[in-house]
């Protein structure tokens, strides 16, 4: 197990297209504190280097997810991919 499953379970378990969670709510979920690289846009873009494995990234897209980090540097947006294949 990862540290971001429970991310992924908790994405799986959502039933809008697309939800915005602020860091505090997605350390509550992952029952820890998210690193410092978490504030930078490009640790959550699901699609920046794709050959590069990212936890966090993985757990999003394992849930059919994309995560984009909000404007606000405090929060992400998580919207559902057009393809819904979840493994």
């Amino acid at each position: 197990m990862n540290d971001y499953d429970a991310l992924r379970d908790y994405l799986l378990r959502q039933k809008q297209d697309e939800l915005v969670l602020s860091f505090e709510q997605i350390e509550e979920i992952i029952g820890a504190a998210l690193p410092r690289a978490a504030n930078r846009a490009s640790w959550w873009d699901s699609l920046r280097s794709p050959d590069i494995q990212m936890p966090q990234r993985e757990a999003c897209l394992a849930a059919g997810f994309v995560a984009t980090r909000m404007p606000d540097g405090a929060s992400v947006r998580f919207r559902k991919q057009k393809s819904e294949r979840r493994r």
